[in-house]
């Protein structure tokens, strides 16, 4: 696509217009309704002061308009994926999520089928939800000893495109929310060989592109569309996230269409601005600023091998098919050869000794270092840990009860699609009633957001009791009208 600007990585233009704007002296007879921040409650300004509300402002002439860009929207896009190394970049104001259900409704029409590893994220099941297509579920490589499920591997992508040589994309998550990373270029090179765009989420790998020693971006592996969090895992406002484009497998008119039906109408500009930031940061300074990053990531892995009774995943652990490099920036702690679980350590860490982990599991703790950390917060990760083993006693035991043990990711039956179930008539019955019942809700821990329920699946005893053990250890139970889990929605026989 050719550009209309003359593109410069030190500028900002999207940042500088929100500046120009805030500054401007005029009477504002437009939305939102706090009328540039004199009619905020007090309460809100006491907590993140009066000036950001100067700065959130409407689609202002001289803002542009983020569904139809053509000013300074569009030129800090170009910039972005020039930076990204994309053919095409759109900014997203409603998170990955947007990016994922845009990029199903963009390649699947109802009935299509797509393939997509069991261990997505809960918006890829929205995604298939609001496109109405067909999921074909393929298991993702997983490690019995560490209890770890990674990336789709290429056989097991190659397979499913022999079965389902109608599929019409391919979606693949990686990095995993473990930073285990897969086999994207094999994959994008079977896809392309059967005429189909892979779609990757890759949410928590958005700085890859700016070191080294990081994995390869999934765009430079070949990948057709690529979600990111811009947020996750650069220093964008929470909720700010890209979508970045290359080649010709996908229709961008459409995807944008769909991008107009997932994304709010009324994009807040400071989300907007914090990408462009974002990407100006990197494009200027990422290598430098993630050196400094990956050695505190270095001392903090070295230092915390050496505590009796944590062990950490490693590069040497990448060599499976679904997981083949590893992001040097997540640190995944085995916690339970200390007696303890994941949620307990969790909370132990969180409520008495200062320190809050990314995710916790039954068995790990996963860390993400980034650009905002510092020596003082490794040393004070490396000392509640310290603390943590010397309040425990650490011993080899039986963690099996501690393990997923694995039937949770494998594909069930499905009965319907998502789409089906999502508008079929459902009931609510014990829980423990709905066993080979067919779900009718969305049933998934969070955080990671991946799915032990899908609309549509057939309900088994191992995912209910599974949930439960989740919950008796103190995780937390999203998308199901009960997240105490005593009923379920049934689809309605």
């Amino acid at each position: 696509m050719t550009s209309q600007f003359h593109l410069d990585q030190n500028q900002t233009p999207l940042l500088a217009m929100l500046e120009v704007c805030r500054d401007r002296s005029y009477a504002a007879f437009h939305t939102p309704g706090h009328r540039r921040g004199r009619g905020i409650s007090a309460r809100l300004a006491a907590l993140c002061g009066d000036r950001v509300f100067r700065a959130d402002l409407p689609e202002l002439p001289e803002l542009d308009n983020l569904f139809a860009p053509e000013g300074v929207i569009r030129e800090a896009q170009e910039l972005a994926a020039a930076a990204f190394g994309a053919e095409q970049t759109w900014f997203l104001a409603n998170g990955s999520t947007a990016g994922v259900e845009a990029a199903l409704l963009a390649t699947c029409k109802p009935g299509e089928k797509l393939i997509l590893p069991r261990n997505v994220h809960r918006s890829a099941i929205s995604g298939l939800t609001l496109s109405g297509a067909l999921p074909i579920f393929v298991y993702p490589d997983y490690d019995p000893v560490l209890d770890l499920a990674h990336c789709v591997s290429p056989a097991a992508v190659a397979a499913a495109l022999n079965q389902h040589p109608d599929a019409r994309a391919v979606l693949m998550v990686s990095p995993t929310y473990y930073g285990t990373c897969g086999n994207v270029a094999a994959i994008a090179h079977l896809t392309h060989q059967h005429g189909i765009p892979l779609i990757v989420d890759e949410a928590h790998g958005a700085h890859f592109a700016f070191h080294p020693d990081l994995p390869t971006p999934a765009l430079a592996s070949g990948a057709d569309l690529v979600v990111q969090s811009t947020h996750k895992t650069l220093t964008a406002l929470t909720q700010a996230a890209m979508l970045h484009v290359q080649g010709d497998r996908l229709d961008r008119d459409r995807l944008t269409q769909a991008l107009a039906l997932v994304q709010s109408s009324s994009p807040n500009y400071l989300l907007l601005a914090s990408l462009d930031a974002a990407r100006h940061q990197m494009a200027t300074a990422g290598q430098t600023r993630w050196s400094a990053t990956l050695q505190l990531a270095d001392e903090a892995r070295s230092r915390l091998s050496q505590i009796p009774g944590l062990s950490l995943l490693h590069p040497e652990q990448a060599i499976t098919p679904g997981f083949i490099d590893l992001d040097l920036t997540r640190l995944t702690i085995t916690v339970t050869d200390l007696g303890i679980d994941g949620f307990t350590a969790d909370t132990l860490l969180h409520t008495q000794l200062g320190v809050t982990a990314e995710l916790p599991t039954l068995q790990h703790l996963t860390f993400i270092t980034g650009l905002g950390n510092t020596q003082a917060d490794i040393d004070r990760l490396v000392t509640a840990f310290e603390q943590l083993a010397q309040g425990t006693r650490p011993q080899a035991q039986d963690n099996s009860k501690l393990k997923i043990q694995n039937p949770k990711f494998q594909p069930q039956p499905s009965a319907l699609s998502p789409r089906e179930a999502f508008f079929a008539v459902a009931e609510t019955l014990p829980i423990h009633d709905c066993v080979h019942r067919i779900s009718a809700e969305l049933v998934c821990p969070y955080p990671p957001g991946i799915p032990v329920l899908i609309p549509g699946e057939v309900i088994t005893k191992e995912a209910i009791a599974h949930l439960h053990e989740i919950l008796a250890l103190g995780g937390v139970i999203s998308g199901c009208a009960d997240p105490n889990l005593q009923t379920l929605k049934i689809v309605k026989t």
